[in-house]
């Protein structure tokens, strides 16, 4: 890898809509998988409103955990 690339790759910080993006997929997949066993399960029933809650529940938890 040249000096350049691998200088431009290490001060990267990234583009924040895409972390933000990333984050809202992956907190509503990780929100759906557990709404869906839990509703499997019989704890609790699987809803639009529970799953846009906890969605948002998931990250901002994810956002207070990595900041800096």
């Amino acid at each position: 890898m040249s000096g350049d690339l691998k200088d431009g790759i290490e001060s990267s910080d990234g583009d924040p809509k895409l972390a933000l993006v990333m984050n809202a997929v992956l907190s509503a997949l990780f929100t759906y998988t557990v709404l869906w066993l839990s509703e499997v399960v019989g704890i609790v029933t699987f809803t639009l409103e529970r799953f846009v809650f906890l969605t948002l529940v998931v990250m901002l938890l994810t956002f207070l955990v990595i900041r800096e």
